[in-house]
Formats: structure tokens, sequence, C-alpha cells
């Protein structure tokens, strides 16, 4: 057997480990060092973003997006199913709903129709969850959160290093977040960031993150002392972390486009199976440009995306399927509630096969990777559907 592939495997840019020792060097491993304020001036430079906060994770920037937008039991918040965990449980907490609206059958994104529908006198924000790096429809939904009034949350968790309209994801809501998990596309083992664009949110979130302190004005000398203002948390990510994340952004554009060289090797060699109706290929609108976060196929039933696992994992190949829809969930069913029949979200769900994806992937494992899946739908008696 050929050497097995990875579902990820996270890329070192080169300067992480000189990174790290410079912060060894400098002394404080803790949070809000040198290394931290060089990730967020990076990060608001690239997006024009007002202020940026690195967090210990994306669930910490969306706990902190909760707090900010002061919910509580009775209000709703408008999201897809078809999400990570923290999307809901963030708001959760804060004693809100999630309402679950089902998504676009072209980018398994919130569809944008239905969100007009959803709202209600109860409802506070609206979280667009770009799926694998491709953009809502950003401006509909930001005209329908202007209109009612409400928050318009950007949880980028995919996102870094895409655009919508040429502006980057995470910089058009009220609120936007980044995830720097290890399978991101920018990582740094566990990391996030939150994004604030309405500068009248800027000192509050700055209090979250310092555990509910007005530690920021201390630090620029308006008081001379901090203490207790408002409930926060430990929200913030050490040195080390923020060190190696540096390195990861300063060489963000360099592992974008190995993602997007690989997913176009991927797109031109199972072209002909999606236009023989045997699967269909990740779909970006003409106004977006993805980071190639995934890429990723849906077959024509789930026993088909089960076989197709299983044959190529018979090959050392790892391909894995993605969320359980929340609305499905125990949590899901206790907590939230559901607009509507939620057909697509069902589908994309048990049809979705993610692919091996990431920087250091060859095109030789692209191919390889390829070539077994035409393999798969060439074999004799193609495999049928189940509706």
């Amino acid at each position: 057997m050929s050497d097995p592939i990875p579902f990820n495997r996270p890329a070192i840019s080169g300067r992480e480990l000189a990174y790290i020792e410079e912060a060894i060097a400098l002394g404080q491993l803790s949070a809000g060092g040198a290394f931290t304020l060089r990730c967020e001036s990076l990060l608001q430079e690239r997006g024009g973003i007002s202020r940026v906060l690195i967090t210990a994770s994306g669930t910490a920037a969306l706990e902190m997006a909760a707090l900010l937008c002061d919910l509580g039991p009775g209000d709703e918040v408008i999201m897809p199913s078809f999400t990570f965990v923290s999307t809901a449980s963030a708001f959760v907490r804060c004693g809100a709903t999630p309402v679950f609206v089902d998504i676009r059958d072209d980018t398994l994104n919130l569809d944008e129709r239905l969100v007009a529908r959803a709202i209600t006198p109860r409802t506070r924000a609206i979280v667009a969850v770009h799926y694998g790096g491709v953009a809502c429809e950003m401006e509909c939904l930001a005209q329908l959160a202007a209109e009612s009034r409400i928050r318009l949350i950007e949880d980028a968790a995919h996102g870094i290093d895409a655009t919508y309209r040429g502006r980057e994801l995470g910089s058009l809501g009220d609120l936007g977040i980044y995830s720097f998990h290890e399978t991101k596309n920018v990582v740094c083992g566990e990391g996030g960031a939150l994004c604030v664009n309405d500068e009248s949110l800027v000192e509050r979130a700055e209090i979250l993150r310092d555990k509910g302190t007005d530690r920021q004005r201390f630090l620029r000398g308006e008081v001379d002392r901090y203490t207790w203002v408002d409930l926060g948390s430990s929200f913030g990510a050490g040195e080390l972390a923020c060190a190696f994340l540096c390195a990861q952004l300063e060489s963000a554009a360099r592992l974008t486009e190995a993602r997007r060289a690989r997913a176009g090797e991927y797109r031109a060699l199972l072209a002909p199976l999606e236009a023989e109706g045997c699967l269909r290929l990740p779909a970006t609108p003409a106004d977006a440009r993805d980071n190639a976060h995934a890429f990723f196929v849906r077959t024509r039933s789930g026993v088909e995306r089960d076989a197709l696992r299983a044959w190529l994992g018979a090959v050392g190949i790892s391909s894995v399927s993605h969320y359980v829809p929340l609305h499905s969930s125990r949590m899901g069913e206790k907590v939230g509630r559901t607009h509507g029949e939620l057909p697509v979200t069902d589908a994309a769900a048990e049809r979705l096969l993610r692919l091996p994806m990431f920087p250091g992937m060859t095109p030789e494992q692209v191919a390889r990777t390829a070539g077994e899946i035409r393999r798969f739908y060439s074999r004799s008696g193609r495999p049928g559907t189940d509706g």
C-alpha cells in the first residue's frame, strides 16, 4: 500500500520556533505581550478592522461576542444548524435560544431568504457562518440586521484570508470571530480572535477579555490601578501560542495559495464525475473568493457516501464527514428551536465527505485521492442512490 494520506497536517511556515524563543527571551508568557499585539495588528491591518482581540480559541471569541450582545432568557439568535456546537453554545450560555434555519444548496451557508422569515420581535442577532471559507450573502444579511436593529455576527472560524466583494471575512458584521485551531488555514494549536467592527463595543470587549477588569485603561495610563468592572473571563491566549500564530499570519497568503492550488487540482480531476451526476463539488459565488479551507464532495446518498469513505480508507486515504446538525442533537432539541423544515441541512450532513486538504499536500496526493474516487465510480455496477 502507498503511504497514508492524512486528512489534515498542520503547516509550519518557518519562523515559529524562532518567535517562540523570542517570546521566552522577552520574559512575558501570559496573555497581552508583544506577540499578542503583533498578531492583533496584523489582523487589523489586513482586514481594516477597528479592533482585533486574540483569544484562547474561536469558542472563547464567540462567547465574548455573545456577552457583547447583552442577551438573556427569551432572546433569540438565528443561525444555521449545519455548524459546530460552539456557534450555538456561546449564546445558550447567556440564556438565549438558538433558532436553526436551513442553508443554501449551493454554498451550504445560511439561506438569507429564510432568515428574513425567521426574524421575530425576540430576535437579537444573526450569526452568519461562512462554511468552508465561502462567504455568506452578507449584503442581504446586513440589510436584514439593520432593518430589524439586531446584531450581525460572523462566525468566520473557517474564513481567514477569504473575501466577500473584496472585503475580508470577519470585517463585515458588527462582530466577527476567527479560529486558529490546528485544522484551520492559519494555526497555533488552539487559538482564536474576536473582530470588533462596531467601535462602540471596543472598550467593553477589552474589559471582557481582561477578566472583567479595566486593565487596558490602566496600561494606557488612564487610571492608577485597575479593578473589576464587568462580567468577563480569562479569554486571552498565552504568548507562546501567539508567537507561533504570528509566524503563521505572516505566511498566511502563501499557505492559502497552496490550499487553493490543491483545490484547483481536485476540481479539475473530479469535474467529469460532477458532469456525469455522480457527485457535487463545492461552489463559490462570483462575488466571493474562498480560501480553500475545505474540499468536499456530496454524493447521491448517505449509503454511497459511507461506501466511498470506506473505499478511500481501505487504501490509506483519510476522509471525514462533517457536522451532525445541531437541531437533531440532544442539546439542540433541548435548548433550540427549528424554523420550519431543514431538508438541505439534513441532506448535506448525510452526503458530504471532506477530502484531505492541507498546505503541505502534494499534487501527487491530490491525484491519488481523485484517482481512487474515479475508481470507486468506475466499477461495474455503479453505486446507486437511496433517495
